[in-house]
């Protein structure tokens, strides 16, 4: 709290007015660069969510999320690590994880029941193993693998979000995927 103070050019007991704990302000942060800015309101409130819902089928819905997810994770999967991490030695930050990870489950459901609006789930799939194949995918560590262990670039998880987002859930909708047709340098 103190270093954040300092680097902000306020005084410590403004900072600590603000957010009251190291947690609070570290949940502030992570919603600030999940969303992009720091208007108030649900992810599922904005603009990309009914551009999402207003999209001709299952392909351009799917296209939608995972640009925004790629967007959203470029900008915060390394402090969602970050709080996930310090959940297990501090008792307030595991009380941010949970709700990151309530958020993801919402997010999940989400984007798996805007999926049947224009298929059902692929035989075998059923709602709740739609949901949380979606909430795997959405797994910040995931991101922050391909995109920095593997070298992908974030338009790159994008496209391979999408695709696999309608190859595991919907029979018969498969798009090819965007990243066989790209450059080297665009992977």
């Amino acid at each position: 709290m103190r270093g954040v103070a300092a680097d902000a050019g306020m005084a410590l007991p403004t900072v600590e007015l603000v957010f009251g704990t190291k947690a609070r302000l570290l949940k502030a942060v992570i919603d600030v660069a999940i969303a992009g800015d720091d208007e108030p309101g649900p992810m599922l409130d904005r603009q990309w969510a009914a551009r999402a819902q207003s999209a001709a089928g299952a392909a351009e819905f799917a296209a939608v999320c995972a640009g925004q997810l790629a967007e959203s994770a470029h900008r915060a999967a390394g402090l969602t690590l970050v709080a996930l991490e310090a959940a297990r030695a501090d008792q307030d930050i595991a009380g941010v994880a949970a709700q990151l990870m309530a958020q993801r489950q919402v997010m999940a459901a989400w984007m798996v029941d805007g999926l049947l609006r224009w298929a059902p789930l692929r035989p075998g799939v059923d709602h709740a193993t739609a949901v949380d194949t979606v909430w795997a995918l959405m797994d910040p560590v995931l991101f922050c693998r391909l995109t920095g262990d593997r070298g992908w670039s974030p338009a790159r998880f994008r496209d391979w979000f999408a695709d696999a987002l309608l190859r595991l859930l919907l029979p018969g909708t498969a798009r090819q995927s965007a990243t066989a047709s790209q450059s080297p340098e665009a992977r």
